[in-house]
């Protein structure tokens, strides 16, 4: 194929084919096409078409964002490290290839991974043709997942030393407070209010597991036949040891009710007029919308954090803490993607409303705090 022919992120396609000779154990491969699949909000992903000996076959490349990569960010050995290791447990997870660490190949490291089948369910035009049945098993097989994860034995396989453990949400707040610092694009004075009333109600020492740490119905393959089904949990970039109530938390986060609308609803619906109402929107774009649960059917969040509690034994009365945690990180993590933004090293539409977002979730996370859910 020819060099301009590639997305963005994969500059050399013949480089990325010698690669690929040398690392796929199949044999000889022709790289036939270079597909972008999700250039979003964090590292870009992309469905290789590649032929060889045994024929035709689909693999998926991650790599780190273009440019302004955070500090302990983006660690495509870490992410490969976990697929590895859960590769043969209860949590499905799309087979490793292999990893590389040379960024001459394509400017940066990457991985490569089998390409699972399955459908992202992100807003409530994915889930419009699905049943009311086929919603509530989608939300206990979800809720089963986050319960396997949280009960992996990290010793067994091989991931004890991932993270410290202990201190998880102490830890977090400092990190994310400096990412901020390095990453801030303007004054929000209501974030640094927010740190202080979560530094203040930091919770008791809790249980320590594998955390996954964007946990959501988006971040799962799943297919819906014969029955609802998560074929894969994806994007594993801040796997760590540590609370798993935080990962409930930030679910719960993504989590909208039937009668509401999405936390983002106002970029949402900019995004679905543009569109035209048809057709398929861009990956950014459809990456702002988190309101795929928004439809009768799915549980609602006590019930979802009740199943949860149920599957784990553990006590959720405090959750309201751990979703404004959640809301505070995805704060973090917007407004690095917006300094991105205004640097002109995105790819994909979008972008421009991540910012207009960040005040959003740093109120939201306020409104949860006042609650005392």
């Amino acid at each position: 194929m020819s060099e301009t022919s590639s997305p963005p992120g994969i500059p050399s396609p013949e480089r990325l084919t010698a690669w690929l000779n040398d690392h796929v154990r199949e044999g000889p491969v022709e790289l036939k096409g270079i597909e972008l699949i999700a250039g979003g909000r964090s590292n870009l992903t992309y469905r290789l078409s590649v032929s060889g000996p045994s024929g035709d076959r689909l693999l998926v490349l991650r790599r780190p964002p273009l440019g302004h990569v955070l500090p302990t960010a983006h660690d495509m050995s870490r992410e490969f490290r976990v697929l590895s290791a859960l590769a043969d447990t209860r949590v499905p997870v799309a087979r490793p290839i292999a990893n590389c660490t040379d960024a001459e190949v394509i400017g940066a490291p990457f991985y490569l991974m089998e390409y699972v089948p399955g459908v992202i369910l992100r807003t409530r035009a994915d889930t419009a043709g699905l049943t009311d049945a086929q919603c509530a098993a989608l939300s206990e097989r979800l809720a089963d997942m986050l319960a396997a994860i949280h009960t992996v034995d990290v010793q067994a396989v091989g991931l004890g030393d991932l993270g410290r453990g202990a201190g998880y949400l102490r830890r977090q707040l400092d990190r994310w407070q400096r990412q901020w610092d390095l990453s801030v694009t303007r004054e929000l004075p209501e974030y640094a209010r927010l740190v202080e009333r979560l530094t203040a109600a930091l919770p008791a020492e809790g249980d320590v597991t594998l955390v996954h740490g964007d946990f959501r119905l988006d971040n799962a393959l799943v297919t819906l036949s014969p029955e609802p089904a998560i074929a894969a949990v994806v994007d594993w970039e801040m796997a760590t040891l540590g609370d798993p109530l935080a990962d409930l938390g930030l679910t719960l986060v993504y989590w909208t009710e039937a009668d509401e609308d999405g936390w983002l609803s106002p970029w949402a619906t900019e995004a679905a007029a543009r569109d035209g109402g048809g057709g398929s929107r861009p990956v950014q774009a459809r990456a702002l919308t988190a309101d795929a649960t928004a439809r009768s059917g799915f549980a609602t969040r006590a019930e979802f954090a009740a199943g949860y509690a149920r599957r784990t034994g553990r006590d959720v009365s405090g959750i309201g803490y751990y979703m404004a945690f959640g809301y505070f990180k995805l704060a973090v993590v917007l407004e690095g993607i917006n300094a991105r933004y205004q640097l002109g090293q995105t790819v994909g539409e979008g972008f421009d409303r991540e910012g207009q977002a960040v005040p959003v979730l740093i109120e939201r996370a306020h409104q949860v705090l006042d609650s005392d859910l």
